[in-house]
């Protein structure tokens, strides 16, 4: 399990403090071998999120809550051109002393910085502060693009939706790139798709494992373009086929072939949403052998058509980019 904590000081973006469950989330929910543990840390002067809707957060953890952990994240916050506070400081170094991951979000960044733990390294925040950033801090280099910067342990960006690029990165340093390609579209659909949106996620029931199989799963998503079967799969274990599928429905949920015809499905849907591979081509890439065999299973696990999937989609992804705006503080 990985333990990764979020630093809330005072006036944080809501946003900011949201997404990393959203990402961290989908990543376990959708992948049974992933296992985040996040942990919001509130920093002793914190009182409310910032505007435009400022609200308040519970949680039994202050600055005592970075000790243990493997991330620590910070996002932006109010203050964030004053010195931060001496405990903040301190916890932050000591994270960082013990080998701790940290990244920074937005105007986060300045705290970092003002921590002394940037000196001589480059680094990423908003656009409309990377001057302001440079200035204070003449000791980092600032990116001035504004895209995720990773040097030594720390990570930093934007803060597009809350640092949503910076967590997939986490993501994919810790899983791989075929992790991150399915939590990426999972946290998209979940922020711009309705709950009864035919394009929402195809697997509505989360799988959890001990992670008994997770060597087998890695090993069927390698090879769904060949026409496994049962007993392929029971054979890969070493177990009997009737064994295997009460151990592998009690772990996951679903049957291995339920396990595999899923899987199959979000390869197809990530192939529409990043190609422009024909019907055809899916089909066969996906193991799901015919585009008459795809359309089927399709429609019965999402509710709508490869091509019709293709275009409500990329719909959402062309109106997603252009409210995207450089002012990445904000929504």
């Amino acid at each position: 399990m990985s333990l990764i904590a979020v630093l809330a000081l005072d006036g944080v973006p809501g946003h900011q403090l949201t997404t990393p469950g959203l990402v961290f989330g989908a990543a376990a929910r959708h992948h049974p071998w992933v296992d985040y543990d996040l942990r919001i840390c509130t920093a002793p002067d914190f009182e409310s999120t910032g505007g435009p809707a400022p609200f308040r957060i519970e949680t039994p953890w202050g600055l005592e809550g970075l000790e243990d952990a493997d991330t620590v994240l910070l996002p932006g916050c109010a203050a964030f051109r004053d010195e931060p506070a001496p405990a903040v400081a301190d916890a932050l170094r000591a994270a960082a002393a013990r080998g701790c991951r940290i990244g920074a979000v937005g105007n986060g960044t300045f705290v970092l910085a003002s921590t002394g733990l940037l000196d001589g390294r480059r680094a990423a925040t908003s656009r409309r502060h990377t001057e302001e950033l440079a200035r204070l801090h003449p000791r980092v280099e600032v990116d001035p693009d504004g895209a995720v910067v990773a040097d030594g342990p720390f990570h930093s960006a934007a803060g597009v939706l809350g640092g949503l690029e910076l967590c997939l990165r986490l993501v994919t340093l810790d899983h791989g790139e075929s992790v991150v390609i399915e939590t990426e579209r999972q946290a998209f659909l979940q922020l711009h798709a309705p709950a009864d949106d035919p394009t929402g996620d195809v697997a509505a029931s989360s799988t959890h494992s001990d992670g008994s199989f997770s060597e087998t799963i890695r090993w069927m998503e390698a090879n769904l373009h060949h026409p496994l079967t049962l007993a392929e799969i029971a054979e890969h274990t070493g177990l009997e086929v009737r064994t295997l599928t009460r151990r592998f429905r009690t772990e996951t949920g679903l049957s291995p072939l339920q396990y595999l015809l899923r899987a199959r499905i979000q390869l197809a849907q990530r192939l529409l949403e990043r190609t422009d591979d024909p019907i055809e081509r899916i089909a066969a890439r996906t193991g799901l052998g015919t585009p008459a065999n795809l359309r089927h299973h399709f429609h019965r696990s999402t509710g709508t058509t490869p091509g019709i999937y293709r275009n409500a989609f990329r719909s959402l992804a062309a109106s997603f980019t252009g409210t995207t705006r450089d002012d990445t503080d904000h929504p």
